[in-house]
């Protein structure tokens, strides 16, 4: 049963009145009936035709309830409706508003901040073509009269900026409590509606907003009025109400779709999850040892507010420039805490796990924003994009490769530019974005503004009359976002290349591209793949960058024939092509010959930053592109049509091209178990303050375990050698692990040969210039294949046998060598 009532002295007024104002009113006797009057007497005076004025009591225990009843009797244009208890400003607009009558509706405050007079400006504007005027205090042109207390001033602009950057950015000032609405528009937004305190305001607007209702911001007088009802805390209640409202207002295929990525996401990084401190990817080879390391590194640099960009807790005494070894800075220092709680393991699982299903959400949200309006075709795309064979390969080892969900926010944020509405806010924004990114990945952001280049320039060709409209907003933009992003990484980026331990390139080696056979072969974990046709076109189970199966290169085929009349597709079928090209190196072999060709990344290959990629990882800019022909290909597919049978023809053939494409989850096996000697503390007996302990063979890129010890050991001691990319040679050519010493080799090469050498007095003061340079204090060899010729090798060099501690051998040099 209805708690509300209405009081009015005669029958209501008709259906062409046109205005209504609706007041809300909470515990107003003071203020009420002087704002009674001056409505009226305005109203009365100006050419505002038939009106009425609706009081809306929310429950007032004082006399507003009889104040607004003797104007009802004294005027039968005023009415009154009556709540039984106060259940916010929200509630009391609403039912003011659906029981109006106007043409128009205004709606103001009871302290009348912004006089009545005022309301002959909203009138202009709404003339003028808007679906609604508001008062505006942020406005230039607006005046204020008495301001409030300064703290309450400040809170109330932060709390107005925080929500309408949350939920109706543009729009300046959202809770100034005087706005003129078309009625009828009114009525339905408000009917629409669901909050009941204070952020109504910012509801309605947002829903103005989707409609696509046009809204004009007009500046007004205004002064503060004691007695308002308005907290500095209710800011923070509105912002809330939004967060809830913004929840509800979720789509359930979009809450499916990102529970079915996170769900993809989970079950191929099952076998980690089952116990992540003792499980790892076989076919990281030595990276999951490295990201560990660099989160613990990352965490243990902010708990003690040491330099986040530089540590020698690995290569001793140069040290490591994390700038220039993607630590992933926007990821690791963020999950800092978790990495103190539950160790690098998990926090690396998480950051892997929820960063792969981020990356897909946000190429769902572009997908089905930008390019097709049906969800499940954008959550097909979307999947394509984030869970191609080239993002499997790299969710092996390379978090800063699949953690790319700033990539499609980038994308979307140059794309608001190009449209020119605003271009100082879309700049800034963008520019923020981009410097995050830089702090998730610098490679992946240098492929994606390729990619997104080979587009631009594809769709320009198609499209000149977007170009000539786009281009100057997206310069203005790209100046402003250039602007607000160098600030923010002039430092870290001199710090990557022109500080300790930078190189200027990185070398790769031989087969560093992709072969024209690998876009149409099948990965290692794809469901049709195998690990012998996979190896023989890829680096490394790592670096398996095409693999896309020649089922689905056969469908985009069709996709791009049938559907090539539009400029978007002939632009993502260049996008494609032109990386595909890329990827093939500067010179490929054509397949099934001898005939070898240049390829166009000769242009590139020497050219500052690209000197230092990795050819063939362009090819990944083929996923998100042909996720997007996907959406089109499907959304034109799922259309009812007179003939359903092609219909159904054509998912059957979607289905054939992705089926095989699907993965498995990745191969975790047990962790090699960290000796006692180190997992139990026994090394801190046998080490000295700024001693490092050597791991016998010394780390490097191919044998990086003692990583591992250290992140167990709580970074306790420092390590010579390792496993990062560092400078060699007097030109600083970058290399994967630390510049090679004599004796780092001598032990490298028995490793991995089994064969004792004869140590000579030369390798003997060799060896002692390389302990002294390492500052060691203790050697430390475990259990691992030809460890006794190790062992013989070691005790040649040091001079004495070592003694076996808690499972490993060791050579305490503090006794003497």
């Amino acid at each position: 049963m209805s708690t509300e009532s209405r009081v009015s002295a005669q029958p209501e007024v008709g259906l062409g009145t046109d205005l209504t104002v609706v007041i809300p009113a909470y515990n107003e006797e003071r203020r009420l009936g002087p704002t009674l009057d001056a409505v009226r007497a305005h109203l009365d005076a100006s050419d505002q035709g038939e009106w009425e004025l609706i009081v809306v009591d929310d429950g007032s225990t004082d006399r507003t309830a009889e104040i607004a009843a003797e104007a009802a009797a004294a005027d039968p244009r005023v009415q009154l409706i009556r709540g039984e208890r106060n259940r916010g400003k929200g509630h009391a607009l609403r039912s003011g508003v659906l029981a109006s009558r106007g043409r128009r509706v205004l709606v103001t405050d009871a302290d009348l901040a912004a006089p009545i007079e005022e309301l002959d400006h909203l009138d202009k504007a709404l003339a003028e073509g808007p679906t609604a005027a508001i008062g505006s205090r942020a406005r230039p042109g607006a005046t204020i009269g008495a301001h409030q207390h300064r703290l309450r001033e400040l809170l109330g602009r932060t709390g107005n900026f925080l929500i309408r950057s949350v939920a109706v950015p543009g729009i300046r000032d959202t809770q100034c409590g005087f706005k003129l609405f078309d009625g009828d528009r009114a009525r339905e937004a408000f009917a629409a509606s669901r909050l009941r305190g204070w952020g109504i305001d910012v509801e309605i607007l947002q829903y103005f907003r989707r409609a696509g209702w046009p809204v004009a911001e007009v500046p007004v007088r205004w002064s503060h009025q004691e007695g308002s009802k308005v907290r500095p805390l209710d800011y923070v209640r509105v912002l809330a109400e939004l967060t809830a409202l913004k929840a509800r207002a979720v789509r359930r295929a979009d809450l499916l779709a990102t529970l079915c990525f996170l769900a993809l996401s989970f079950v191929l990084y099952s076998g980690r999850w089952t116990s992540p401190d003792h499980r790892y990817l076989i076919d990281s080879m030595q990276d999951q040892n490295q990201w560990e390391w660099f989160f613990a590194v990352t965490a243990e640099n902010v708990r003690h507010l040491d330099n986040p960009l530089f540590t020698t807790l690995q290569n001793f005494p140069d040290g490591v420039n994390l700038m220039a070894n993607t630590v992933m800075l926007g990821l690791s220092v963020p999950l800092a805490p978790l990495t103190w709680l539950f160790g690098p393991a998990l926090a690396l699982n998480v950051a892997m796990t929820g960063g792969l299903a981020a990356t897909a959400v946000s190429w769902y949200r572009l997908i089905a924003k930008r390019l097709v309006p049906h969800r499940g075709a954008a959550a097909v795309g979307a999947g394509l994009a984030a869970f191609a064979p080239p993002m499997i390969s790299h969710a092996n080892a390379h978090p800063n490769f699949i953690v790319l969900f700033m990539i499609p926010l980038i994308i979307e944020r140059a794309l608001r530019l190009c449209e020119g509405t605003r271009v100082v806010r879309d700049g800034v924004i963008l520019g923020l974005y981009t410097t995050y990114q830089i702090f998730l990945g610098e490679e992946p952001l240098l492929l994606a503004v390729l990619g997104m280049l080979l587009f631009a320039a594809a769709y320009a060709l198609a499209r000149r009359d977007v170009a000539r409209a786009s281009w100057r907003p997206l310069a203005r933009g790209l100046g402003i976002a250039l602007a607000v992003a160098l600030p923010l990484i002039a430092f870290p980026l001199y710090w990557q290349f022109f500080g300790p331990q930078s190189y200027k390139s990185v070398l790769h080696g031989d087969h560093a591209n992709n072969s024209p056979l690998a876009f149409l072969a099948f990965a290692e974990r794809s469901l049709a793949g195998s690990k012998d046709t996979a190896d023989a076109l890829a680096m490394n189970p790592t670096e398996q960058n095409a693999f896309y199966g020649w089922p689905l290169a056969a469908l985009a085929f069709a996709i791009v024939v049938r559907l090539w009349e539009r400029p978007v597709v002939k632009a993502l079928t260049v996008t494609v092509l032109g990386a595909a090209l890329l990827s093939l190196g500067q010179k490929f072999r054509v397949p099934l010959t001898d005939v070898v060709l240049p390829g166009p990344w000769a242009l590139l290959a020497d050219r500052p930053l690209f000197e230092s990629v990795i050819e063939a990882r362009v090819g990944m800019v083929c996923a998100p592109a042909l996720g997007m022909l996907l959406a089109l290909a499907l959304t034109r597919l799922l259309t009812p049509r007179p003939t359903p049978a092609h219909g159904y023809a054509g998912l059957a053939a979607v289905a054939v091209a992705l089926l095989p494409i699907v993965p498995a989850p990745l191969t975790a096996v047990d962790r090699v178990e960290v000796p006692p000697y180190i997992a139990e503390g026994t090394w801190r007996d046998h080490l000295g303050e700024d001693e490092t302990l050597v791991p016998i063979p010394v780390p490097d890129a191919a044998h990086a375990e003692a990583l591992h010890w250290q992140t167990t050991a709580g970074l306790g001691f420092r390590l010579p050698g390792g496993y990062f990319n560092g400078p060699w040679g007097p030109d600083r050519v970058g290399i994967y692990g630390p510049s090679p010493r004599h004796t780092s080799n001598l032990l490298r090469q028995v490793s991995e040969t089994g064969r004792i050498p004869r140590v000579t007095p030369a390798w003997r003061a060799a060896a002692r210039e390389d302990l002294k340079f390492w500052r060691a204090g203790v050697l430390v060899l475990p259990p691992q294949p030809n460890d006794g010729q190790l062992r013989t090798t070691v005790n040649a060099l040091v001079g004495r046998p070592g003694q076996w501690v808690n499972g490993v051998w060791v050579w305490d040099l503090h006794r003497g060598s």
